[in-house]
């Protein structure tokens, strides 16, 4: 790839988050989801600003988890955990292919006389190639879905590090289910719409999702770690 098309994609890259930067900041989600309260009489009507709440998220660069509040509020549990679940995992598609076609200019189109820019991303790069490679996808990606860190940076991780699609959306839905359920459960219980998050529920949600995280990852760790140490010598491995 030529140094040109990789210039390209640096700098659609930097419009990009420039752009979501300011429109996060400039775009309040409390505002939008008055509006879409108002429509909740009308099922289809709120059903299609619910769909272009998903589809917008990424470019105001919202959590999934308000989201689903709403969806809840709107829809009730039973039919509302379903929905929010598949919104979330809808949404993260375009930022894993955006993130993928990116990483891909830069990974095959890098200039090797310049080193200070891409040290950096290439050492951030191999580490979480590397948390993959001793997870798994499936493992990894809802282990890190499981963790309260923002969505977008998980969705990011997988793409760059060449996590396939059908991992991505099975890691995503088993990790984002405890959310989305608390999400909804919140969302139906309350009087209005809101974007204020779990309430009581967050903290003990976090630290309960944190513990599965690390659960999750303590088998693949400790073998990662026996498998780096070195034996005995004159031992074998099958001893």
């Amino acid at each position: 790839m030529s140094i040109a098309s990789v210039s390209t994609r640096a700098l659609a890259g930097t419009i990009v988050i420039g752009s979501i930067v300011v429109a996060s900041a400039l775009v309040s989600p409390s505002a939008t989801v008055a509006a879409v309260e108002s429509l909740a009489a009308d099922p289809y009507r709120f059903g299609l600003a619910v769909a272009a709440l998903y589809l917008v998220r990424p470019v105001f660069a919202w959590p999934p988890t308000p989201i689903a509040a709403v969806v809840g509020y709107g829809y009730g549990v039973a039919l509302g955990v379903p929905i929010a679940l598949s919104g979330v995992v809808v949404t993260v598609l375009p930022v894993f292919f955006a993130a993928r076609w990116f990483a891909g200019g830069a990974a095959t189109g890098s200039d090797p006389g310049d080193r200070t820019g891409s040290s950096l991303l290439e050492r951030t790069g191999t580490v979480v190639a590397r948390y993959y490679e001793t997870t798994g996808p499936v493992r990894g990606v809802t282990a890190s879905r499981l963790a309260p860190i923002p969505s977008d940076i998980s969705t990011c991780a997988a793409a760059v590090s060449g996590v396939r699609l059908r991992h991505l959306v099975v890691g995503t839905a088993i990790g984002e289910l405890p959310w989305t359920i608390a999400a909804v459960v919140v969302g139906s219980s309350a009087a209005t719409a809101r974007t204020g998050g779990l309430g009581d529920v967050g903290l003990g949600l976090s630290l309960a999702c944190g513990v599965a995280a690390v659960l999750l990852l303590a088998g693949p760790a400790y073998r990662a770690v026996r498998t780096s140490r070195p034996g005995p010598a004159g031992s074998s491995a099958d001893n």
